[in-house]
């Protein structure tokens, strides 16, 4: 009876120390700073609005617009890092010397293909034949002005026709700006000033060329 009580209370006190071990493992878990940038693929653009999260603890934090982060964790924490339209990425905190750790995670872009999504007129095939024999054609008389109006020479009259669009309107004035501000330093000539317009005209006096002009 005595050698039942031993055992029993030799493996009450084995329990007790393994518990107590355990407790001052889990007591001496450093608390780390975790810190970093969060950029997407192989760029230096950082990535906003990324979660970093900590399953286990129930905490978290979020990137700013530059995908930079901090939070405190402890050693062998879980970190999950998830963001919408990228793959999620896990790490763990790893045992450190000092009271911070620093890193740059890159996530992939997490392309999802959907299945094809064929639109159709009709929800049936039925519904479809009905709607096929009951299509009424345009008359001959329709097709007859659709093809007068669709012909080539009426087409290139009425284009012949048509008023200058807002493109042509500034094509015009912007060459007439141009051409006024290239011939802004000469002077407009009249003829009635130029001598050389006055001799031409009485040669032609001479040799009669309004009389044959009259003539003809």
């Amino acid at each position: 009876m005595n050698r039942i009580i031993y055992i029993i209370a030799g493996l009450l006190l084995v329990t007790g120390l393994l518990t107590a071990t355990h407790a001052q493992a889990q007591g001496e878990r450093k608390v780390i700073t975790f810190s970093g940038i969060i950029v997407e693929g192989d760029s230096s653009y950082g990535v906003r609005g990324v979660h970093v999260y900590v399953p286990r603890a129930g905490r978290g934090t979020v990137t700013d617009q530059f995908g930079y982060f901090s939070m405190p964790t402890l050693v062998g924490d879980t970190v999950v890092i998830s963001a919408v339209g990228y793959k999620t990425h896990k790490m763990v905190i790893p045992r450190r010397e000092d009271n911070a750790f620093s890193v740059m995670i890159n996530l992939k872009i997490e392309t999802t293909f959907l299945p094809e999504v064929e639109i159709l007129p009709f929800p049936t095939e039925e519904l479809f034949k009905e709607a096929f024999i009951a299509l009424k054609l345009p008359d001959q008389e329709k097709y007859e002005n659709m093809e007068r109006n669709l012909a080539q020479e009426r087409l290139v009259r009425m284009s012949a026709a048509m008023p200058m669009d807002g493109s042509l309107n500034y094509r015009n004035y912007m060459n007439t700006s141009i051409n006024t501000m290239a011939n802004r330093n000469f002077a407009t000539t009249l003829p009635l000033l130029n001598p050389f317009a006055w001799a031409q005209f009485i040669q032609s006096i001479k040799r009669g060329d309004l009389k044959k002009k009259k003539n003809d």
